[in-house]
């Protein structure tokens, strides 16, 4: 696959999670308000338990993986990553360092 492809497909599936939250979850938040709510919603059953608990790993793991990246390669701006894994969610902040990080280490 090529960088540019990759590229793509990355752009594609974050652009496609960010577009799911905003028609989903943003017209439910503004209606009620209720942001720990929200949070609580994920954990309602085992089910739900367990997509949400893998989701706030991924999450802790791409921080990690910022955090090392950084001193080791030195890849600027991955810090950006960090807050769009929590708004609009991991999906779009992993696809924005997937893309950072191959356009540095290609510059590199």
């Amino acid at each position: 696959m090529s960088k540019s492809l990759f590229e793509v497909l990355c752009l594609i599936t974050g652009a496609a999670f960010a577009i799911a939250f905003a028609i989903i979850v943003v017209p439910a938040l503004l209606a009620t308000g209720d942001v720990p709510g929200a949070f609580a919603a994920g954990f309602v059953n085992p089910f739900s338990t367990g997509y949400s608990i893998d989701a706030i790993l991924c999450a802790v793991l791409l921080i990690i993986w910022v955090i090392y990246e950084r001193s080791t390669l030195g890849i600027k701006y991955g810090w950006i990553a960090i807050p769009l894994s929590f708004v609009p969610g991991v999906a779009v902040g992993f696809a924005y360092y997937l893309i950072l990080r191959s356009r540095s280490i290609k510059a590199a």
